[in-house]
């Protein structure tokens, strides 16, 4: 359930109804909106207890959510939720690019391709240190010292750093090297993951489960969310259909219902959604008119040289491209693509 507090309610009151429901033994998470606080309440709606909160001072109305989904919710918290880095901002206005190779695969490919983001006004990178991969032969990434290579990019180029996390015990060594920690397709549903990453203060890049429904994978963020970290990225990266034309069907429509179920911010991957860099431009266009806060593109000096994903990465001459004619359509629905 949510606890509505009226706009004038005291901290007082407010702290009161917090102890209130701690003491009856429910979670409680507080957010501070424009207008008014709301109390998050994780627990069973018991109609009793919520007569008794409306009966508070400081206390408008509690609401019973039928979603199985509370944290992330609109009714729990009604403004978009806005990550921020300085004057780079998630979830507002303007829609981020994050752009760089799908694997991390030596310190000088890794520079060159941060400098080429770096170039065209991109401000965050991408690239996978650990990469888990459908079979165990192919290129598994090169771990830890892939992530040494990562902080050399930043402190070279200034970037942000997007990597995947694989699971819960190499958080604490991840986030010594990233700014946003990822969670792939495969681990959208690891819950010691989820959990672990909860306690971070670092945002969370959450990709969508390849055969997860749209609730699955809101259930997940909540997961995040339930821990304390309320900074957390969704991204639509293509579910698993019959389709063979491309690497998985890009399921752009994801991207408004989401977006009115749920606060936080939506990026969306074309690279993974499709498999061919063919389709990665029309794709980004197409999610940025869907209303899309953000993308996430794999490039690559040298696509045909690539250990993993290079059929699905574009060249620095179709980024450049592509990031101009995505210009144009953040234009025409009134945003812009925020490139330094």
């Amino acid at each position: 359930m949510i606890v509505v507090m009226h706009a004038a309610a005291r901290e007082e009151e407010i702290n009161e109804v917090s102890r209130r429901l701690q003491k009856l033994g429910y979670g409680v998470h507080r957010s501070t909106g424009e207008t008014c606080t709301v109390l998050g309440v994780i627990g069973e709606y018991n109609d009793s207890i919520a007569l008794t909160l409306e009966s508070m001072p400081g206390v408008d109305k509690v609401i019973n959510v039928s979603k199985p989904f509370k944290l992330v919710s609109r009714e729990f918290k009604k403004e978009d939720t806005v990550i921020e880095f300085g004057d780079i901002k998630i979830g507002g206005p303007d829609v981020v690019v994050i752009a760089g190779p799908c694997a991390v695969e030596g310190e000088k490919e890794l520079l060159e391709s941060a400098r080429i983001v770096k170039e065209v006004g991109v401000n965050i990178l991408r690239g996978g240190a650990f990469k888990p991969r459908t079979s165990p032969y192919s290129f598994q990434g090169l771990e830890e010292e892939g992530l040494k290579y990562l902080s050399r990019a930043r402190e070279e180029t200034g970037l942000l750093i997007v990597t995947e996390v694989m699971n819960q015990y190499n958080v604490p060594l991840v986030a010594e090297h990233a700014d946003i920690l990822q969670v792939g397709t495969r681990n959208m549903q690891n819950f010691y993951l989820l959990r672990e990453l909860g306690r971070q203060k670092k945002p969370v890049l959450l990709k969508r489960g390849m055969s997860a429904t749209i609730e699955e994978w809101l259930m997940a963020a909540e997961y995040i969310l339930s821990e304390g970290n309320e900074k957390v990225i969704l991204c639509e990266r293509g579910i698993r259909t019959f389709e063979h034309y491309t690497r998985n069907t890009l399921d752009l429509s994801a991207v408004p219902i989401v977006k009115y179920l749920s606060h936080l911010p939506v990026i969306v991957d074309p690279s993974h959604g499709t498999g061919n860099w063919r389709w990665v431009p029309a794709m980004a266009r197409a999610a940025i008119a869907a209303g899309a806060d953000g993308l996430i593109v794999e490039v690559h000096p040298r696509p045909q040289e690539a250990l993993s994903d290079g059929p699905q990465s574009l060249n620095p001459e179709r980024f450049r491209q592509m990031l101009e004619e995505t210009r144009q359509v953040a234009m025409s629905v009134g945003r812009r693509l925020a490139l330094s």
